[in-house]
């Protein structure tokens, strides 16, 4: 029935100690929110006293994450006596090529228990689309099979549809034994040498399992189906057919504590994470390239201007207005658009204190690639404790470019970029419901994460909103802004200008603190879509609407990301880099 597998992206290796579990599944509703609720208060009492020292609080949290993290992956000690059972969890069953279209392990006609129970799932394992329930196969600690049936099936012209319908498009199916994953193929297509437009589907009857221990514990589990026990679904005809397995276990020397690095090493599924060295090496050199470029020409126009000014001091008023002074009255103009572009500026700054917090936690070694969900529920975590990083800085540039109407500008922060991924999401929800996918959340997770919103994400908005509204920092620009806008010519829309984004892209900076710079940052994140069209068409064979609703729903929502970042980081680079020379005597 199944097939030949290697070692793939390995998971969690903890049922009992998960953080942030689910209601309905590990914790119930009452204790997730008062924890939720304990957390959103303690975070208040912080931002009462100190804004910073909630910042140290949220960093604390995030360590304690961390540290539950390793906890559950590490702490439990998997020991077996000979005879024991060994959990074996079936998960889910897709495509090959569309890895967002997984379907439920049942879904398609395969041998069951009598009474299938699903496990019980923490939060990251749900978004994963994680659905583990009882495997049909008893794989006892050390116990040899030779030839063991596991059921007589009579497959109706429906469900041999299913099948060759599967087999067809290359499915595979996942499992889990003592948390080491299990990967492989449910048949293969057999074509005649005759004539090549003739294909056999044959469906696998038989697999075997080749276990290997150490001692008590299990060190690796691989799989193998039999080609010569197969079964022909060409044709729409009921059939009978009896599914088995074998199992066989090997004395290993690999001790317990290294028996994920092989999984670590190699994917069943093609992920594509092979690093290109030489690609960034060499980005990293032109970057470095043009910079000393772009440093020297700007070192000798200043050093010209600072000859000129410091030559006759006295006549300085009198000459007419060259290089940095002739643009000294309009760099620092406030932008037209207050709100927008300091909520851009505030969720643009979240994103990148998410971002290093989750480098972090990669580079103390939180995120395993056999952990599977660590990095949504630390995703989810994060993005909620840092919301009064956004509230506070987009409160208090607003505040300092000298606006109103501070609660408008924080209602817009919390919705640019929540909004149009909540969207985003009610639509690839409602995409996964009608293709009954995995991918599709039930109803306690999606109440679990609008509870952190409302519990945790909301009120460190709104208090770190009033923290900057309460700052009283001044915007000081090191030069006087004039009263009148000096009228800047418009630049023909020219091909080139589209085009000329490259590897260089990164360094030009305009010389006005507002949109412009941010959209100079930001262009990042359009080049990113754009490859993401080009590794759609030419690089990847995913195919069907689901597949290509979810591959472009959230590249968008994570180029999105991007650009809100990436422009904060442009506009704050801008903002350093024309300060330093205006703050000289230049101007």
């Amino acid at each position: 029935m199944l097939a030949t597998t290697s070692p793939a992206e390995p998971r969690v290796s903890s049922h009992k100690t998960r953080p942030f579990s689910l209601i309905g599944f590990n914790r119930p509703i009452k204790s997730v929110v008062e924890s939720w609720s304990g957390l959103s208060v303690g975070l208040a009492q912080g931002f009462l006293g100190s804004f910073m020292e909630t910042m140290r609080v949220a960093l604390l949290c995030i360590l304690m994450l961390a540290c539950g993290f390793r906890v559950g992956a590490d702490g439990r000690d998997r020991r077996y006596k000979e005879g024991d059972r060994v959990p074996l969890y079936a998960n889910k069953v897709g495509p090959f090529h569309n890895p967002s279209e997984t379907y439920r392990f049942y879904d398609l006609p395969f041998c069951s228990p009598d009474h299938v129970t699903e496990k019980k799932e923490a939060l990251g394992e749900v978004l994963n689309g994680d659905r583990l329930v009882d495997a049909p196969y008893e794989l006892n600690f050390r116990e040899e099979k030779r030839s063991k049936s596991l059921c007589k099936k009579s497959l109706s012209k429906k469900d041999v549809g299913k099948l060759r319908d599967a087999v067809s498009k290359d499915y595979y199916f996942q499992m889990y034994y003592d948390d080491l994953p299990l990967w492989g193929f449910l048949g293969r297509i057999k074509k005649d040498k005759p004539d090549s437009s003739k294909s056999k589907y044959l469906l696998f009857k038989h697999i075997h399992f080749e276990i290997l221990y150490n001692g008590d514990r299990v060190i690796e589990i691989n799989v193998q189906a039999d080609p010569n026990l197969s079964v022909d679904i060409t044709d729409d005809k009921e059939i009978n057919v009896e599914f088995s397995y074998s199992v066989s276990w090997k004395k290993t020397e690999v001790p317990f504590e290294k028996r994920m690095e092989k999984y670590s090493k190699s994917s069943f599924l093609p992920h594509h994470l092979e690093i290109h060295w030489f690609s960034i090496v060499n980005s990293c050199v032109t970057v470095l390239l043009l910079t000393g470029f772009l440093a020297t020409i700007l070192m000798r126009v200043l050093k010209n201007d600072f000859n000129k000014y410091s030559h006759d001091e006295e006549s300085i008023e009198d000459q007419e207005e060259t290089g940095w002074k002739y643009l000294n009255g309009d760099v620092f103009r406030f932008p037209k658009n207050k709100s927008l572009f300091s909520s851009i500026i505030g969720s643009g700054t979240q994103l990148l204190a998410l971002t290093i917090f989750i480098f972090l936690l990669a580079l103390v070694g939180v995120f395993y690639p056999y952990n599977r969900g660590a990095l949504f529920t630390a995703l989810v975590v994060i993005y909620a404790l840092t919301s009064g990083i956004a509230g506070y800085t987009a409160t208090s540039f607003y505040m300092q470019l000298e606006g109103t109407n501070w609660v408008r500008n924080l209602l817009l922060t919390g919705c640019l970029f929540c909004g149009p991924l909540f969207l985003t999401f009610c639509f690839l929800n409602t995409v996964a419901i009608v293709y009954s996918a995995t991918a599709a959340l039930p109803f306690g997770t999606i109440l679990v994460i609008l509870l952190i919103w409302a519990l945790v994400t909301s009120p460190l908005l709104v208090l770190g909103g009033v923290a900057g509204k309460n700052s009283q920092t001044e915007f000081h620009a090191p030069c006087r802004t004039t009263k009148h806008p000096r009228e800047i010519p418009q630049l023909p829309c020219l091909p080139w200008r589209i085009t000329s984004g490259g590897g260089g892209k990164a360094i030009e900076l305009f010389f006005s603190a507002g949109l412009l710079s941010v959209l100079c940052g930001g262009s990042t994140g359009i080049f990113i879509f754009f490859y993401c069209i080009y590794y759609y068409q030419a690089r990847s064979d995913m195919s069907g609407f689901m597949q290509t609703s979810f591959f472009f729903g959230y590249m968008t929502c994570i180029c999105y990301g991007f650009f809100l970042m990436l422009g904060t980081v442009g506009f704050r680079a801008s903002l350093l880099f024309n300060s330093s020379p205006k703050s000289c005597k230049v101007v």
